[in-house]
């Protein structure tokens, strides 16, 4: 259901995917993968990037006498990945992001953890002031390979009707 193939001329396709406003049904859990596994040049990379000066991120000397004993994921990382992961599932078609709510940090993220997500899609309504367009919003949470929450958020997306969305309008 995610991804439609659009005919673009005679034996020619295009994959769309993403959702219109009209596939998203309250309670519908959507499972994102695949999945990533962290490493270090990743969190290294994303942590210097980012200008974070947080040495737990990229001094394996300094982590080793933290708490955590390791280098830990910046968390802007992982927030980064697990939104990523939902995307074709649930902003792909989407005009804007409209806010992100209740981030919520449950649990440590460590090179060389393996993170998976999924999405409840939480309520939906017709935009008052763009009629071919609505707001869903879902409950996402980033999950570890051994089942471990580490992360929860909820996000608000304007979502274009079927029939008004960019790939619509490119077909």
């Amino acid at each position: 259901m995610v991804a439609e193939m659009i005919e673009t001329g005679p034996r020619r396709l295009r994959k769309a995917g993403g959702r219109y406003f009209e596939d998203f049904t309250i309670g519908d859990i959507y499972e994102h993968r695949p999945g990533r596994t962290i490493n270090e040049t990743d969190n290294s990379w994303f942590t210097l990037l980012t200008m974070n000066t947080h040495p737990i991120h990229f001094d394996a000397e300094y982590a080793k006498h933290s708490e955590f004993g390791k280098l830990l994921v910046n968390s802007a990382l992982t927030l980064s990945i697990v939104a990523g992961m939902s995307v074709s599932d649930l902003s792909q078609k989407a005009v804007a992001n409209l806010g992100w709510t209740d981030i919520k940090l449950t649990a440590p993220v460590f090179v060389g953890d393996t993170v998976y997500a999924y999405s409840e899609v939480l309520s939906k309504r017709e935009s008052k002031s763009r009629p071919t367009q609505g707001i869903v919003t879902a409950r996402t949470a980033g999950t570890k390979a051994d089942g471990t929450i580490f992360m929860t958020y909820q996000r608000s997306m304007l979502v274009p009707k079927r029939g008004h969305g960019v790939d619509d309008k490119m077909a």
